[in-house]
């Protein structure tokens, strides 16, 4: 299989979408259905509620949005939807407790990709604003897109068009950083971004980035960064000064998705980021994709 073919086949074959059915889960909604797109994937969008009073109306409306988007016809039918290769699905579940009904749904669907909205004034997920400590079977093999309320993101709500011209990577010897490298080649590749520039980023002693293969991406181009100064603030002051329009991190894993709400270098990453977050745990099925993928 060739560079091309493998960054064209796709990994990707479950997108997991939890909503709150808020402005902010909109636009975590657009990503998340552009992904399933681009992968053709399934989409699952659940929303969990205290009573039973949630009406199927309130989901966020895929073919409406498909439409506005001129992936559809006007007044398409539901099973036209198919026709562009993805399976969507919507869940309602009647749960006191969202975080244990999404972590409950995830022990036992299969998701590879979960979207999520942040709140970066709570400095956590709407419904994930306190401490959580659940065990999930495959926790540590799902990759989370983190989109904070504050951010329009980088792809439109309105159209449906790609904005994504720089994209920064940090890095450090541990957990492995060439998975967050394959992912970003991935996100450039498949999302038809024509031009931009890849940062890789170094945080400590000028000659101790770890040695990494950076594939060719036609009309992209590389630039290695080492600077010191404190971890979070120095990724999220180089966000900044790159304009990135995502930033994409290997974690440790250990807990998943969880790990971005519990005081990992990615949650407080996710409080002053200026722009998306793709975390991939170090060791799961996708990562260990990532990081064995020729180039």
């Amino acid at each position: 299989m060739t560079t091309a073919e493998s960054m064209d086949h796709p990994i990707l074959q479950n997108v997991f979408h939890p909503s709150d059915f808020s402005p902010a889960s909109e636009r975590a909604f657009a990503h998340a259905l552009k992904a399933a797109l681009t992968a053709k994937a399934g989409l699952t969008i659940l929303h969990v509620s205290p009573q039973r009073d949630t009406e199927w109306m309130e989901f966020p409306g895929v073919r409406e949005t498909l439409e506005r988007w001129r992936l559809l016809p006007k007044n398409s039918q539901r099973s036209d939807v198919s026709k562009l290769g993805i399976d969507v699905k919507k869940v309602k579940t009647v749960h006191k407790d969202p975080v244990e009904s999404v972590t409950s749904y995830l022990s036992t669907h299969a998701t590879d990709l979960i979207v999520l909205a942040t709140d970066q004034t709570k400095g956590a997920v709407p419904w994930f604003n306190k401490s959580v400590a659940v065990p999930i079977a495959r926790a540590s093999r799902q990759v989370t897109l983190f989109v904070p309320k504050s951010t329009e993101g980088f792809v439109s709500i309105d159209d449906g068009s790609i904005s994504l011209q720089s994209i920064l990577i940090p890095v450090a010897s541990s957990p492995p950083a060439q998975p967050s490298i394959q992912a970003a080649v991935r996100m450039a590749h498949q999302l038809n971004c024509t031009s931009g520039t890849f940062t890789v980023l170094h945080v400590g002693e000028e000659g101790e980035m770890p040695e990494l293969r950076l594939p060719e991406v036609a009309g992209w181009r590389w630039s290695q960064v080492t600077r010191q100064g404190d971890v979070i603030d120095v990724i999220c002051k180089t966000a900044l000064e790159t304009k990135a329009g995502l930033v994409v991190m290997s974690t440790d894993g250990r807990n998943g998705f969880l790990d971005a709400l519990r005081g990992s270098h990615s949650e407080r990453v996710l409080r002053q980021c200026p722009c998306p977050l793709l975390a991939i745990p170090a060791g799961g099925f996708i990562a260990t994709v990532l990081e064995t993928e020729k180039t």
